[in-house]
């Protein structure tokens, strides 16, 4: 295990010198970066939005609005083929998912049914049209009564559509505005996410994506007054519609439903100034085919009024003095420099196809942004020095060995960050931490059994080489089933959770290498260098050498206070309830800073509830500055976006917007369940491996042990009421990884010794591998708790949450490894339990017997 190929070195530390090269760019100045050669690696890590600020938006297409419009377009293709069919009819009407017409002659039925037959023509779909899809189906409800409706595979054909069509306009506008790297792509059938990192006014970007800018040029009727139809209830004459202007306050419009030009003309729309009265102003330019429907429009109507309409609503009504003949005009109204430049923005990048409505929103400002990468690098470091010091103190010059390997741990994960352009995140910061803390766990497996093979009595070179090569498995073992826990929450995490389990999943690759393969090699080296005669020890032990703690004695009265303490967690659950968070509730989190002085939770809640804003919480968050406001959940997203709006404007005086978390009710539902998926996937994988590598007692003690981690981490989440959110999760899985980890190295001790100790009763032998694996135990415990401890006190208090549950998971798993995992091979009889205890000489002979036998092997070899 201690011998290398030069072929074998060279890979070694070439990849060692390209993790070093690729890492390089995220700490060297721009000027050096820029000066360096084309083909020297420049890029470095892409941080997320709660690091740089930025908004994540997922908008999601309004199914009625797109059905109705197109329902409205079938109503209008009814009356097209029916008049061209010569076929009379009445009740031509929507009917609520389906537009319905009556033939007035029972004779021209056939007709009707062979001429509306054009609308159950399969229109194409799919790559180059390669697919088909029926739009409407036509039925005859009763004789001459047809119904016209939308197909499931109709609905589904157009909303792919317009959430394909949607990104391409989303892409123009948010392009107009300048951002760089943003991340537009589609989420499932009917949703498109939106990432703009480094936005400094997300409100704008909320605004500019919540139009849907179908723009229309349509006539007043000037033969009716406004009051008038307002009197009689807002009911318009046929063919005309109630409408509203922008002013301040609104002015009503009587507005002719035909539709002179539409915005699909539009060419060109540029902010400009009014040279008369030097206001705001848009000017446009038609098409040729508008610019001849307008030019013709105007002849025909001088001196009526025609409305320039925006979703509904009158931007403008002037008078037609003259026919405008050009195609290009211009747009007056009450704009401001950076409204006319929106419009404008707007009306280049076209309409949207349907309505999109924010069911989730996460927006963080830069302010709070270069607070979290502080914060991080602050806990990262901290964390760092507080592993190096405890390694060195433990283990002393092998201890200095495993920090030089920790450090290249770091620096690959980043390199590796850097070339897949990955996003970091907060939480991927606590990974790289959480990284380093179980990253010691591999050496001191591997040093805890060079340690155990010389108190065997084997020489120093033998016993550094047995404590690699036997260390192994337990390593891959114990690895591979956080990495499990890891791609699970992967698979069904999202935005920030994601990048968590990017770097952790990373962690663990580089781990192996670093803490195995490079490690080995400069033990190697040193080892050949100085030929020691003794294995180097540290400057203290949290564990005696040997030790021989009666764990079974006690494990039934363990296991019975584990049962009653998971049970008593899970009544907690039903009658106190977690404090879930707005991801699994639905509702809205404002993280504020008050520009003088503190922030006064008492006076926000007053202001708040003085503008007609419900359930309304504030509290106090971080720094006496800052506060932490939560609103309800509103019934709908529309409604839900109106209140955020309005409580920003409330506050935004006295106070700097620093975060704000929109989820609505349909995203904390989906969120709640695959948070439970996920877990009870990443349990049963976990379990199934276990299966595979030990046998089926193994697997159901481990995950005897995990649900009693879980039980337990869910009490103390009630117990505290720390707030359960995405974030929580993640930390749920990590702790189940964590757990398993832990059981998987004792299970592995056992295997050993049942090889060994083949008539051992099975309680003797928990207990004896329990021992043996304390001192690994109890290092792995304390050095992960060092880095999450540092996570805790100034990683910010963003994750402190994450953070804490976490804190308690690794303290609980560590007790069930021991008391949990293990007595559960007793109970479900791995081996019959009864039998003569094998005394503390026979272990060691029998010890001595399996080194006698190995020296015969390896010199018969």
């Amino acid at each position: 295990m201690l011998y290398f190929k030069r072929w074998q070195t060279i890979l070694i530390w070439l990849a060692v010198a390209l993790s070093v090269l690729y890492a390089a760019p995220n700490v060297l100045p721009q000027s050096w970066l820029s000066s360096m050669p084309s083909w020297a690696p420049s890029r470095p890590m892409t941080l997320g939005l709660d690091l740089q600020g930025g908004s994540h938006i997922l908008l999601q297409v309004d199914r009625n609005d797109l059905i109705h419009e197109r329902l409205t377009a079938a109503r209008d293709d009814v009356r097209r083929i029916l008049r061209d069919a010569k076929v009379g009819y009445t009740g031509l009407a929507l009917s609520g998912n389906a537009v319905q017409v009556r033939v007035r002659d029972e004779a021209q039925r056939e007709a009707a049914r062979t001429a509306l037959a054009e609308l159950e023509q399969p229109i194409s779909s799919g790559l180059f049209g390669t697919g088909s899809v029926r739009e409407f189906s036509v039925t005859e409800q009763e004789p001459g009564l047809f119904r016209i409706a939308m197909t499931d595979e109709g609905l589904d054909y157009r909303l792919s559509n317009a959430v394909t069509q949607s990104i391409e306009v989303i892409g123009r506008r948010v392009n107009e505005l300048g951002t760089t790297e943003p991340i537009i792509q589609r989420q499932g059938l009917d949703r498109v996410l939106v990432q703009v990192p480094g936005l400094e006014d997300p409100q704008r970007l909320k605004d500019i994506l919540g139009q849907t800018a179908k723009l229309t040029f349509q006539m007043v009727d000037m033969s009716v007054s406004p009051q008038e139809v307002i009197a009689n209830g807002g009911r318009a004459p046929a063919g005309t519609t109630l409408m509203y202007s922008i002013d301040n306050p609104p002015v009503p419009y009587v507005i002719e439903d035909r539709v002179i030009v539409s915005g699909e003309n539009l060419v060109d729309a540029q902010p400009g100034f009014d040279q008369r009265t030097n206001e705001p102003i848009v000017s446009f330019r038609f098409d040729t085919r508008g610019a001849t429907r307008f030019g013709q429009a105007t002849q025909e109507n001088v001196g009526r009024l025609f409305a320039i309409v925006l979703d509904g609503k009158v931007i403008s009504a002037p008078q037609i003095r003259e026919p405008i003949l050009g195609g290009s005009g211009q747009i007056s109204g009450n704009f401001t420099v950076q409204s006319a430049n929106d419009l404008a923005v707007l009306l280049r990048a076209g309409a949207l196809p349907a309505t999109l409505t924010v069911v989730e929103e996460r927006t963080v400002g830069p302010g709070l942004g270069q607070d979290s990468i502080d914060a991080g690098i602050m806990a990262s470091i901290i964390g760092s020095v507080l592993v190096i010091v405890f390694m060195i103190l433990a283990y002393g010059f092998l201890g200095v060995i495993a920090d030089v390997a920790l450090i290249l741990n770091v620096v690959m994960i980043i390199a590796i960050l850097s070339i897949l352009g990955a996003t970091l995140t907060l939480p991927g910061i606590a990974g790289i931490v959480l990284t380093v803390g179980m990253a010691v766990d591999s050496n001191v497996l591997i040093y805890e059994r060079i340690r155990e093979e010389r108190r065997l009595g084997r020489s120093v070179l033998k016993s550094f080489d047995a404590g690699f090569e036997r260390a192994l498995a337990t390593i891959v073992d114990s690895n591979l089933t956080t990495l499990i826990a890891a791609l699970v929450l992967f698979l069904v995490g999202t935005g920030p959770v994601k990048g968590f389990a990017v770097t952790l999943a990373i962690g663990i690759g580089t781990t192996l290498f670093t803490a195995f393969t490079f490690t080995r090699w400069v033990v190697a080296f040193w080892l050949r260098r100085s030929k020691p005669t003794e294995v180097p020890k540290g400057f203290f032990r949290l564990v005696p050498e040997v030790t021989r703690i009666p764990f079974m004695k006690v494990r039934l009265q363990v296991f019975a206070l584990s049962v009653l303490l998971s049970v008593a967690s899970i009544a907690l659950l039903f009658t106190v309830k977690p404090n879930f968070g707005i991801d699994f509730t639905g509702g809205t989190l404002i993280e504020v800073r008050a520009k003088d002085g503190t922030a006064d939770t008492g006076e926000i809640r007053q202001k708040l509830l003085e503008a007609g804003i419900r359930e309304v919480q504030v509290q106090g968050f971080g720094e006496a500055s800052d506060a932490l406001i939560r609103l309800g959940a509103a019934e709908d997203e529309a409604t839900g976006n109106a209140m955020v709006a309005q409580a920003q404007q409330i506050l935004s005086s006295d106070y700097d917007i620093r975060r704000t978390e929109v989820v609505g009710p349909t995203v904390s539902n989906e969120l709640m369940w695959s948070a439970i998926i996920g877990v009870l996937v990443a349990m049963a994988g976990i379990m199934i491996y276990v299966w595979v590598r030990f046998e089926w007692q193994f697997a159901i003690g481990a995950i005897m042990s995990t649900i009693n981690d879980v039980c337990l981490t869910l009490g103390f989440l009630v117990v505290t009421q720390i707030q359960v959110d995405l974030t929580t999760v993640a930390a749920m899985l990590t702790i189940v990884g964590y757990s398993l980890n832990d059981t998987v190295v004792i299970y592995d001790r056992v295997r050993e010794n049942l090889r060994r100790f083949k008539k051992m009763p099975l309680g003797q032998l928990l207990d004896l591998s329990d021992n043996e694996m304390l001192a690994r135990t109890v290092m792995t415990s304390v050095t992960t708790l060092l880095a999450l401890l540092a996570l805790y006190f100034f990683g910010g208090e963003v994750i402190r949450s994450f953070v804490a549950s976490m804190i308690f998971g690794i303290v609980i798993g560590t007790l069930s490894s021991i008391f949990i995992s293990a007595p559960a091979l007793i109970f479900f009889n791995l081996r019959p339990t009864k039998g003569q205890l094998i005394s503390e000489e026979e272990i060691r002979a029998g010890e001595a017997r399996d080194l006698k036998t190995e020296a015969k092997q390896a010199s018969a070899s």
